[in-house]
Formats: structure tokens, C-alpha cells, sequence
């Protein structure tokens, strides 16, 4: 039986979700039909939601630091960033003139922008779209990238994944094509990745 697991274990994971799962059923919550991440509870004319992902969460509530106060006092989580959402996961949320809200990814392609930099010195350069038309990289015949070039490959090509699932899906056909070559990708692979990155830093050039 354990007692506390320890990040790293195998089954550190699951002990986790497992543990966290029997607090949010003890506060009356239950998980969604379409996502069991997503969980719910009725209160008078609303519902009450908190989200999950791995150890993050978004709470929606007439009360949302009454939640927290419970799960800090009453079930001893230690909780960090505590306080209206504003960015979450990647995704910066904000509430327009009439107070409804909205996300967007800026900040998260502006980090993307910097870890390009990091790596190349320079910023990308700046495309209109992800790919050229007709464009063929399976037949690529450029020189093999080296064990430095392959991780740094991956890297990007993992951030942009991510991105797609912050909702930038216009690119999800460019990465999709491009991921298949994150094992062994070429020069002219990267290349394109390079592209994708000039594309999407269109949204937060001035």
C-alpha cells in the first residue's frame, strides 16, 4: 500500500490522479461523460466546474476561493499560482469590453520565439504560409541532421504539437507532414520547421 508516491516512479501518475480523483468526488464533484478530466458539480442554478491536467487546474465558480481554501485546509494541498486565470497551460486568458472570455496563444509563441533564438541566434524569418504549395519532403535528399540537430528537431517539432492544441489548427497539416520525420530528419526537414516558425510568428510581430 503506499503512502506517498514520489515523482518518477511508474505508477507516480496514477497514484496521483487517483488520490486527487477521491477529493474532488468527497467535494461532490464528478467527472464528465466526455472527458474525465472535466469535473462537475450542481449548486443551486449553476454548475461548477474544475479542470484538470496532470497536477494543473482551472476552476469555474460563483466561489472559486472558497475550492481552493478547501483543498489547501482541508485536504493539505500545497497549491502555487493560486488567483484568476490569466495564463494557463500556455494559453493567455483575458475578458473583453462586455466580459466575455477569451484565450490566445501569443505568449506561448512569444517563448517559442525565444527558444528559436536561443538555438539559431536570429529570429525566423517571417513566412505567409506554413509550407510552400505542392511542396514533396519525403523526397528530400539533403545531408542526415547529426544527434544535436535530430533533438533540437524534436524540441520544436514538440512545441509546435502543443501549439496546435492551444487551437493554432492551420498548422496541423504542416506539422503533422513534418512529424513523421522526427527520427531521422534531414537539412531540408528542419528547414521547414524553420518556415512553420516564421509563419506563426506573424501573430505577434508588430
Amino acid at each position: 500500500m503506499i503512502n506517498k508516491a514520489l515523482y518518477g516512479l511508474r505508477s507516480s501518475g496514477l497514484r496521483w490522479h487517483e488520490r486527487f480523483a477521491d477529493t474532488l468526488w468527497d467535494l461532490g464533484f464528478t467527472a464528465s461523460k466526455a472527458d474525465s478530466d472535466v469535473w462537475m458539480r450542481e449548486t443551486s442554478d449553476v454548475y461548477e466546474y474544475i479542470a484538470v491536467y496532470v497536477d494543473d487546474i482551472a476552476v469555474a465558480a460563483h466561489n472559486p476561493e472558497h475550492i481552493i481554501q478547501q483543498l489547501k485546509e482541508t485536504y493539505k494541498y500545497k497549491l502555487k499560482g493560486v488567483g484568476p486565470l490569466d495564463y494557463h497551460l500556455g494559453c493567455t486568458f483575458e475578458c473583453n469590453k462586455d466580459g466575455t472570455l477569451y484565450y490566445h496563444p501569443k505568449k506561448y509563441i512569444a517563448q517559442m520565439m525565444e527558444q528559436y533564438e536561443r538555438i539559431y541566434g536570429e529570429q525566423p524569418k517571417m513566412f505567409v504560409s506554413p509550407l510552400e504549395k505542392g511542396d514533396h519532403p519525403e523526397l528530400d535528399s539533403t545531408s542526415e541532421l547529426d544527434d544535436q540537430g535530430i533533438k533540437q528537431y524534436q524540441s520544436l517539432i514538440g512545441s509546435l504539437q502543443w501549439l496546435i492544441t492551444l487551437g493554432r489548427f492551420d498548422i496541423a497539416t504542416a506539422v503533422m507532414s513534418m512529424s513523421r520525420f522526427r527520427v531521422a530528419p534531414r537539412e531540408g526537414h528542419l528547414d521547414r520547421l524553420k518556415r512553420i516558425y516564421g509563419y506563426i510568428s506573424l501573430l505577434i510581430s508588430p
